[in-house]
């Protein structure tokens, strides 16, 4: 026909040998179906429901395909100068997915009645295609067409006998020449190799190993036909392998423990959590499709199906009300995930747990544990916990739902009161945060009120248990006494007498209950020690006069404190501040400002003068403007000096025009006045150094000497003086330098080092000691003859000792020599010794390990120490370093 139709159920359809036979099946299982490549550009698809929602696609995304089946090319750059094989997939909600391969190649050009987006299906040469399933024959030979290998399902974990055949390829061209056929590619001869093999001679293509899905879902091969020589016969073929799946893997969950939370008190169907298992079958297949169940549930309070569970997507959902923390805070469930869809005959199976925690909500209002509190409390005293409020909540501890907050809502307006909340025990303690007094209160009412941090949870009402009333009394102690006017302002003149009354600073008992007390006054503070106090009336009284520039005074005001105690049990004091500003008089005069200034001996082109102004300690009026005056004896000056006013606190002192005075200091007497009523005057002394000046009016340096008091002949006298001591000083260097060179020039006979008249000599000799203070002379005096010597034990031979001969003659040294001299000594004093037989050395051999006969003294070697007694060898340690290891060894007790 010209339309080739496949019906794909109830039937497993599949192409053979040209024509369709049918394979009866219980389901309609995703078989992928081979279709023989004809020269038709369109396919019919039924999935016997009408094809209803089939929506067709190609592997290839430049050729579409429509829904009545033609296949187009879609895109630009769509051609067919080499064949094309792509996969049709048609699927469906009534179907699973179906595929076929499809090959397309240009027949001919397209005619003018076809499209420009429509091909034909070429029909391919040469190949030929027997499947492994065929009734006896050996596969179909075509000599005009050809036909594409179907993809191969192959089944995994498949038991063989291996190799196991899977299809035959031969050419039409083996009848007239010796073909061989191979196969490459993935499986074949890429890794893993030899998963696939071919008779080169038959062209039977085998596996040979079971295959395994999970690892690697298909495979593709291409076969080649090549002659003797190696020579390419027929194009390579594509040969696609499917592997097909096998109920081979049990459902893994990710976690075996879960963990979830819902709310106490939730309704049923709320969401609580999520469990999901992967199974590595094909989830296209029943093989991998997973449904999950609840196998337990533990506790099985209230009822033992508190949670479903979701079959596909694995959500669990709460199905009953009545979850309730303070009964139950955790579920412990065992879900199972089973594949084939569930089905618990032909399913594999696998558990998981989730633990799911029943949060808490604010469903239980706190409760105080009594109706009434009651507490008391000193007057006058804060931060101390009066009462202390126990409540119960059963809810989560130290969470929101749980924390009290206490609330005063009666019985203290002026706020003496808070309640703060334990965070350990919840509790709410009554602290004082407002002196109260007794005189005032004795007892309060407070009305209480508790809830949580959170608010209750919808349809929660307050308990009755929640109110609360306290009673606090009052307890009354002896309060000190206090000033009304504290401190307390007063104004008095500066210099008023001692023993001026200035003010009564008395205090007042605030214990009006109790009896009348006593109060005596006494002075704590009075840094100038100018006030008194009464101890009985509080009446102060000057002891010295107040002046207001004294350091005790800030910004006028002199400040005391004194202390008023009451008779109470126990006693009681309060303390009051007294500020008195002091008005200012005029008791100070002015000073005259600066006491110092140099000025030229001639005026140039300006006024030459000085500056003045005056200081006064006292204020306005009693200070400036002030006025400047010279005095008018001695004449000299005012015949000299004038003084001109700049402004009220300011003037000019300068030398009247055509004067000229000698450079020098001179003392120029001032007289200054204030403005005070009456007004004081001082007569002050300003030095005025004159010196000559450069053109601007400057100071020189030689003036400024000369303005210190020297004449130019004292200045000239004392530069004479600092040339001669600097010659003086430059000769002697001369001389000393001179006396080196005459020194180093004359080359003494001996080093200096070699002098011993000024040298330390230092011997290496320890004296005589223990035996050797009593020795035999005579064993070092030369003997008359040898007999002795020769007599003398084997070994033991002296050969220095000294002849017995008259001693040379020495020379007699000077007293004083002249350092010249010593030359010439030093060398008759050698000339001597070398001619000297008793002088040492005797010959060239001197023997030292001698000592005589008879010795007492043992071997060193035999040296040991022992104390019998408590000698004490701490005093070792004071003797220094050189001791050092001697008070180591004797001196470190017994632990040495």
């Amino acid at each position: 026909t010209e339309n080739l139709k496949i019906v794909c159920c109830p039937y497993v359809c599949c192409i053979k040998n040209c024509y369709i036979r049918k394979a009866v099946s219980t389901s309609c299982l995703p078989v992928f179906v081979p279709v023989l490549l004809l020269s038709f550009y369109n396919f019919k698809f039924d999935d016997c429901m009408g094809n209803e929602g089939v929506v067709f696609q190609s592997s290839n995304p430049l050729f579409g395909v429509r829904t009545d089946g033609s296949i187009f090319a879609q895109r630009e750059g769509a051609n067919l100068d080499e064949p094309v094989q792509l996969k049709l997939t048609a699927s469906g909600p009534h179907t699973h997915v179906w595929e076929t391969m499809v090959q397309l190649a240009l027949i001919d050009l397209p005619s003018p009645q076809q499209t420009e987006n429509e091909m034909k299906i070429k029909p391919v040469k040469h190949f030929h295609y027997a499947n492994n399933q065929s009734d006896g024959s050996h596969g179909l030979r075509r000599q005009k067409r050809d036909w594409v290998i179907p993809p191969i399902n192959v089944a995994e974990n498949s038991r063989g006998p291996f190799p196991q055949m899977l299809v035959s390829i031969r050419s039409d061209q083996d009848q007239d020449i010796s073909i061989r056929y191979s196969i490459t590619g993935v499986g074949a001869d890429q890794p893993p190799n030899e998963v696939f093999s071919i008779d080169p001679v038959l062209g039977k293509m085998f596996v040979t190993k079971p295959l395994d899905r999970e690892h690697r879902s298909s495979y593709h091969l291409r076969a080649h036909a090549v002659d003797m020589n190696g020579n390419q016969v027929e194009n390579p073929i594509d040969l696609y392998i499917f592997v097909i799946d096998m109920n081979d893997n049990r459902p893994e969950f990710k976690n075996q423990v879960y963990n979830g939370s819902v709310d106490e008190g939730s309704k049923p169907g709320t969401y609580v959590m999520h469990l999901s298992a992967f199974d590595a079958d094909d989830n296209t297949t029943a093989n991998g499709m997973v449904r999950y169940r609840i196998l337990s549930q533990t506790p099985h309070s209230p009822i033992p199906n508190m949670f479903t569970i979701n079959s596909e997507t694995g959500d669990i959902v709460t199905v009953a009300p009545g979850l309730d923390r303070e009964k139950v805070s955790q579920y412990t469930i065992i879900v199972q995930a089973t594949d084939m869809e569930g089905n618990l005959n032909f399913g594999l199976s696998n558990t998981a747990t989730a633990i799911i925690t029943v949060t808490d909500i604010n469903d239980n209002p706190p409760m105080l544990t009594s109706r009434t509190f009651s507490g008391e409390v000193p007057e006058n005293r804060v931060d101390v916990v009066v009462a202390n409020l126990t409540v119960i909540d059963a809810d989560q501890p130290h969470s929101p739902n749980w924390n009290a907050i206490y609330r005063i809502i009666s019985g203290d307006p002026s706020g003496h009161f808070t309640i703060r909340t334990d965070p350990i025990s919840n509790d709410g303690m009554v602290t004082v945060v407002k002196p109260v007094d007794f005189e005032m209160n004795r007892a309060f009412m407070l009305t209480v009120v508790v809830s949580n941090q959170a608010h209750l949870a919808t349809g929660i009402q307050s308990s009755l248990q929640s109110t609360a009333g306290v009673t606090i009394s009052v307890q009354d102690v002896n309060e000190p006494p206090y000033f009304p006017t504290n401190p307390k302002h007063i104004r008095f003149e500066e210099g008023v007498p001692a023993g001026t009354s200035l003010t009564t600073f008395s205090a007042s008992d605030p214990d009006r209950l109790q009896m009348q007390q006593i109060i005596r006054y006494s002075k704590l503070n009075d840094p100038a020690d100018w006030l008194s106090i009464n101890r009985s009336n509080g009446q102060i009284v000057t002891t010295a006069m107040l002046d207001r520039e004294s350091v005790y005074v800030k910004n006028n005001i002199y400040e005391a404190t004194f202390l008023a105690t009451d008779n109470g049990s126990p006693a009681a004091s309060g303390t009051g501040t007294l500020q008195i500003y002091l008005i200012d008089i005029n008791d100070n005069p002015p000073a005259l400002i600066p006491k110092e200034s140099q000025i030229c001996e001639r005026t140039y082109r300006s006024i030459n003068g000085v500056n003045i102004t005056a200081g006064d300690a006292d204020t306005d009026p009693n200070a400036g403007p002030f006025v400047f005056e010279l005095p008018t004896f001695p004449t000299t000056i005012r015949r000299n000096w004038t003084i001109s006013r700049i402004s009220g606190d300011f003037a000019r002192l300068s030398l009247r025009y055509q004067i000229y005075l000698e450079p020098g200091m001179y003392e120029v007497p001032v007289i200054v006045s204030d403005s005070g009523n009456p007004p004081l005057s001082n007569r002050s002394v300003i030095k005025v150094k004159v010196c000559p000046c450069d053109e601007n009016g400057d100071c020189t340096t030689l003036g400024a000497v000369a303005a210190a008091g020297l004449g130019t002949g004292a200045i000239i006298s004392i530069l004479i003086c600092i040339i001669i001591l600097l010659s003086m000083v430059l000769l002697f260097v001369v001389w000393i330098k001179r006396r080196e060179k005459e020194r180093q020039t004359k080359q003494l006979l001996i080093d200096p080092e070699d002098d011993v008249r000024d040298n330390i000599l230092k011997y290496d000799e320890e004296g005589g000691g223990e035996e050797d203070q009593d020795y035999d002379l005579s064993q070092l005096q030369q003997p008359d003859s040898l007999e002795h010597i020769i007599s003398k034990p084997p070994g033991v031979r002296r050969v220095d000792e000294r002849p017995i001969i008259p001693e040379s003659q020495y020379p007699i040294r000077p007293v004083v020599p002249h350092p010249g001299d010593i030359g010439d000594f030093i060398h008759e004093g050698l000339r001597a010794a070398d001619n000297d037989p008793t002088a040492p050395p005797y010959d060239s051999l001197l023997v030292f390990d001698y000592e005589g006969s008879g010795s007492t003294a043992g071997s060193v070697s035999s040296l040991n120490s022992s104390s019998t007694g408590d000698q004490d060898y701490d005093y070792l340690n004071d003797w220094g370093p050189r001791f050092k290891k001697l008070a180591d060894m004797y001196g470190g007790g017994d632990d040495d």
